[in-house]
Order: C-alpha cells, then structure tokens, then sequence
C-alpha cells in the first residue's frame, strides 16, 4: 500500500482524521506554550523604559477617556514606508506598561508612538485648542475645554498602587510621592530633582501656557510629549536597515 493510499483512507474516516487533527494540534501548542513556563518574561527588556508619572499617567487617561486611540495608532510596523514618516519601528517593551496598550488599528490622524519633542508644547496647544490653525486639513475636533479644564485625580496614590499590583514597576517611593509629583511636573517654580530621578526623561515645567493651575490640558500635553523618547534608538538595531 503506498503512502497515498494511506493517507487516503485517514481522509476517508473522520474519527481517524479528528484524532490525527487533535495529536497535530496538541503538538503545537505543546510546542508554543510549554516554552513560557520556563521564561521569566516574554518582553525583551530595553534600556530607558520607565513607569508613567502621575502626570503622564493622568494624561493617558484622557487619551483613553477623550477616545484618541479611535483615531490614532501608536504602532509603527518594520516597513520602510512607516519607519521614513514616523521614526524607529515600534518595539514590545515600549508597550510593556500599558494598561490597556495603545496600538490600534486605523488611522485617521498620525500615528503617536514617536510624537514627543516633535513639536513644541505651544503647538499642541494651539493643535488642542483648533486643530486645523496648524493642520488646515485636518477632521480632528477642539479639546480646547481641557485648558479650563483643572485636573482632578481621585486618588493618585491608588492609581499607582493598582498599576503596581499589575506588575508595573512603580517602588515605594513612587508611590508615597505621587501627588507631589503629579503637581510639581507642571510647576515651573517646583523643585522637580526627585521627580527627575525616579522618572528619567521626563518633560518638566509649565505645559499649557498658564502655571497658575494644573490643567487636564497639561497632563495630555506631559503624556504626548513623552512618547517614544525614552528609548534611544541611536544605538539600537542598526542592522534593521530601516533607519
């Protein structure tokens, strides 16, 4: 009987064929799975990724509420056409503290995972407050109520504390400064050296234009301006040959 007979007669029987299907199947997984029992972590650690502060943390959280995301990516893939418009591809432990990620998947506006120091914090204002004085064709609508807007964290110690149940890194530390972190990253007249050591890279001062508050305005702003700015691509992968 040759081989093609016998594979014929395992296509002719279904029991025959759902066994064989479910021993493919259990391999695998077997194969795909059992591996991560054995891994510490799935994601490639990268020098200069860092937890949020409170004030990025507080401005993802109006990203998500004000549904961003609906309308921008933050997922550059390895294809040239991507990496010549919007910077380095996006790489996992970018992601790694993100909770929900922010990846998406259509794009009517730019993609954000390289927006930060791209633009000074005077244009996102004015981008915030009527998007089309600085991109005349765009759809966006204006979040100019988040200049007026005070910024109001319930609690940002808890914020904190649940993200670190998580798994985020956030020490003790973090944690016990937070609220003095979240107003002092926008104070110009704060002493910011202790917000600068426990977030490195972190965008300091006045925001929105008007230091007297702490607007929802500043903590988007912080958020934005962060992005893609804590890795130095520099010296990473210069053999991909997308730079």
């Amino acid at each position: 009987m040759s081989l093609l007979d016998k594979h014929g007669i395992i296509e002719r029987n279904a029991t025959l064929l759902l066994i064989g299907s479910l021993v493919v199947v259990s391999i695998g997984g077997i194969v795909e799975i059992a591996p991560l029992f054995y891994l510490e972590n799935t994601i490639e650690k990268v020098d200069g990724m860092r937890p949020y502060s409170p004030l990025e943390l507080a401005g993802r959280n109006i990203y998500i509420r004000e549904g961003c995301y609906t309308c921008h990516s933050q997922m550059i893939r390895p294809f040239r056409d991507e990496v010549e418009r919007y910077g380095h591809y996006s790489l996992a432990a970018e992601s790694m503290y993100d909770r929900s990620f922010q990846w998406g998947s259509k794009r009517t506006g730019p993609d954000l995972a390289r927006v930060g120091d791209r633009y000074s914090n005077e244009w996102h204002v004015e981008h915030l407050t009527e998007p089309r004085s600085v991109v005349p064709e765009s759809i966006m609508p204006s979040y100019s109520f988040l200049k007026t807007t005070p910024l109001k964290v319930a609690n940002v110690t808890a914020d904190l504390e649940a993200n670190a149940l998580l798994g985020v890194p956030y020490s003790e530390e973090m944690i016990a400064s937070a609220k003095a972190d979240l107003a002092g990253q926008a104070d110009p007249e704060a002493d910011t050296s202790g917000i600068e050591e426990r977030y490195p890279k972190a965008k300091l001062g006045d925001f929105d234009g008007d230091p007297t508050v702490v607007s929802e305005m500043d903590a988007l702003i912080a958020y934005l301006q962060m992005l893609g700015t804590l890795v130095d691509f520099s010296t990473y992968d210069e053999a991909a040959g997308y730079r």
